[in-house]
């Protein structure tokens, strides 16, 4: 009976100290978020040095855009003239010759709220709301690039500069998102930044790994949890993702990317730092880091809400029927053929 009882005692005593030292159950993070916010990425100019909004300018920006969405949606004149040769110069794709109506347009209708705040950018850091100085030897690339990828206003300008290749001799030199294999605007992340339409993310929670699906450009980002990144030579469109938790926060740790990351400006040393938790059951605070040392000379960090949407996922058919991409280049060799009878 002795024993028994001294039996007794350990067996309590050892299932109370496993019930204090057992990890607590982790916040299940899995839902659909619609993250469309017209908060841009940058402060703007007339809200320098300010991180939020009042309600009033909160209210009056919300009702200026459904304002102007309301004023683009209006029927078009079907007796409009054609655009003059190379656009008109107005706001739109190529001078206004082309591109996305509003009925396309889906990025929020106002600003996001933060420990109720309206916030004027993202980016919080650095402080000003403004990105860090570029690097010298990343603003020379930057600017490379941009002779090849200036606005075509209806002249073969890379004939007459005798640029060779142009920048319409390869498909594979035309912008990833031209060629549906990335989003454009970082929409898949890392960061996951908000863009023109198809804002809607799920986030699938299992015990080893966390998907995130990204309505543009229907890329399917895995964080491996606990886990080591791949070895340096092995490289993906959206990086190697590795996750782990801090208390309630899922921390998400990213490199191995390619030369050519969705991230505007961002080289193959890009190296993210995610961070998501739970504001409410219908809201997560994703908050992130970005550092690219031979492209911003200081690291810079943003925030921003992900709300909770009851709206669905819809396929990106994006390399289906995709005649643009030929259609650029077809174009290309009528402007060379054009510039070749001159």
């Amino acid at each position: 009976m002795r024993n028994r009882f001294f039996l007794l005692i350990a067996v309590v005593t050892v299932a109370g100290a496993y019930s204090q030292t057992k990890p607590a159950a982790r916040p299940d993070l899995s839902g659909t978020y619609d993250i469309a916010t017209q908060t841009p990425l940058i402060r703007p100019a007339n809200v320098s040095g300010r991180l939020s909004l009042t309600d009033e300018e909160a209210k009056a920006l919300a009702a200026r855009i459904a304002a102007e969405k309301a004023r683009r949606n209006q029927a078009t004149d079907p007796n409009r003239q054609a655009p003059p040769v190379g656009g008109d110069g107005s706001e739109g794709a190529a001078g206004n010759v082309g591109g996305y109506n509003v009925l396309w347009v889906d990025n929020g209708e106002g600003a996001f709220k933060i420990n109720g705040q309206w916030r004027t950018s993202i980016l919080v850091d650095p402080e000003n709301g403004q990105m860090p100085p570029m690097t010298p030897e990343a603003r020379k690339r930057i600017a490379e690039r941009g002779r090849m990828n200036r606005p075509n206003r209806g002249d073969a300008w890379w004939v007459k500069e005798g640029i060779s290749p142009g920048p319409y001799d390869d498909p594979e030199l035309r912008p990833l998102g031209e060629r549906c294999l990335l989003g454009f605007g970082s929409s898949a992340g890392p960061p996951a930044l908000p863009v023109l339409y198809n804002n809607v993310k799920q986030i699938v929670q299992a015990k080893d790994t966390v998907m995130i699906l990204n309505e543009m450009n229907h890329d399917a980002r895995i964080v491996r949890m606990n886990a080591t990144h791949e070895p340096p030579e092995i490289r993906r469109w959206l990086g190697d993702s590795i996750g782990r938790w801090e208390g309630d926060t899922l921390v998400v740790d990213t490199t191995n990317f390619t030369d050519r990351p969705a991230l505007f400006n961002a080289s193959r040393n890009l190296h993210v730092v995610e961070r998501f938790s739970r504001i409410d059951d219908k809201t997560l605070l994703y908050k992130f880091t970005v550092e690219d040392p031979t492209v911003w000379t200081k690291p810079w960090s943003g925030e921003y809400v992900w709300p909770a949407t009851e709206s669905r996922i819809y396929e990106y058919a994006c390399h289906e029927g995709n005649y643009a991409l030929t259609n650029v280049l077809r174009g290309a060799r009528l402007l060379e053929a054009e510039a070749a009878k001159k």
